[in-house]
């Protein structure tokens, strides 16, 4: 998409208002930072931090059996969960590569709510539509809700002066009001951080994140904007699709293969995964930490040797850690383990790394 037909989310307005600066993602016109990305970062470590994640798919599929049609096409096993829980799972192609990763909200056994990324909801919403039984209907809602999330140690005390509901397990909602309006308050991010996600309608977004931003201000946190949630999720190893998931990185490759129901009797590309699961994937994701000054960036080949054994996905400048790290798909077959070291080629510069399993810092979700 070219700047002049991306699409805004429902409070733009008030990130103009807030000072925020701007770049294309998934199609969306996003908020990159407002006082800016390191504060906003550190903010969300050690108090709290509001993102608005809008451009987030959302599709709804009902009707008799939904949960068992969704559970016959995605790759996680939605037995293990009930309602109320959410599910990290992937859409998969038969060959094996990922269409998506994304969450999945079981509502009943005659309603799953999904959340894919911006630019794969259409896709995911058709494949669906494509083998949904009579009965079953699939539904785009991309612009039926607004996603915020409130990441970080004080998310709860904010989300309580507000009066909507905190105390729930990890990867469960509850479905709440705030002034009238309805709102489903999710125990998930996609910062490592204990922190929940709101899905308010469209239309309520602007009087919910208002009265967010003034909680968050008031307990020290700030907004934070799609930088600091790049670092964020970085810096735990998070996948993101395009960069550590993609038509030709499949779950195993990135370490997602916990989101696969292995025992579950089908799900788009369970042929393939198996038969990659035997034979062992070519490559795997790991974590690089430098021992160099330099910032690593996606695309940068990774060096033992002299000689290539992969390839970062995602880089950037670690600001909890003070230093460079990334995500890399390195070979297999090279051997590579954890407190090896090895090169990474940034723009005609060798830059030593440590190998590491992420995540690089913390995780605090619980």
């Amino acid at each position: 998409m070219t700047e002049q037909n991306l699409l805004q989310g429902p409070i733009h307005a008030v990130h103009v208002e807030l000072g925020a600066t701007f770049a294309p993602f998934g199609g969306w016109e996003m908020p990159v930072s407002y006082a800016g990305t390191v504060g906003e970062h550190t903010a969300v470590r050690t108090t709290v931090g509001l993102f608005d994640v809008s451009h987030l798919g959302k599709a709804t599929v009902k009707g008799s059996g939904a949960a068992a049609f969704v559970n016959s096409a995605l790759t996680n096993d939605l037995g293990r969960i009930r309602p109320g829980k959410a599910q990290y799972t992937l859409c998969c192609t038969p060959k094996g590569g990922v269409i998506d990763d994304l969450i999945a909200y079981y509502v009943s056994d005659d309603e799953i709510f999904l959340v894919p990324n911006a630019a794969n909801t259409a896709t995911v919403v058709a494949e669906l539509r494509k083998v949904a039984p009579e009965g079953v209907t699939v539904t785009d809602e991309h612009r039926g809700y607004a996603v915020f999330a409130v990441q970080g140690p004080k998310s709860a005390e904010v989300l309580t002066k507000l009066g909507l509901p905190t105390d729930m397990e990890y990867m469960a909602y509850e479905d709440a009001e705030w002034d009238g309006r309805p709102v489903r308050v999710c125990r998930t991010g996609y910062t490592g951080e204990h922190g929940y996600e709101l899905l308010p309608k469209w239309d309520d977004a602007e009087a919910v994140f208002r009265a967010l931003v003034a909680e968050v201000e008031a307990a020290g946190g700030q907004a934070a904007g799609l930088g600091a949630r790049d670092t964020l999720r970085t810096e735990m190893g998070y996948p993101l699709h395009g960069h550590e998931l993609s038509l030709d990185i499949s779950p195993l490759q990135a370490r997602t293969g916990w989101a696969v129901g292995w025992k579950k009797p089908e799900f788009w590309g369970k042929a393939a995964l198996e038969q990659e699961k035997a034979a062992g994937p070519r490559r795997l994701l790991l974590g690089l930490k430098a021992l160099d000054r330099g910032v690593l960036r996606q695309g940068q080949s990774v060096l033992r040797d002299g000689e290539p054994v992969g390839e970062t996905t995602s880089g950037t400048f670690s600001p909890s850690l003070k230093i460079g790290i990334a995500l890399a798909l390195l070979d297999t077959d090279a051997g590579i383990n954890p407190g090896d070291e090895v090169e990474v080629d940034v723009r005609g510069r060798r830059l030593r790394c440590e190998v590491v399993k992420p995540p690089f810092v913390e995780t605090r979700t619980a």
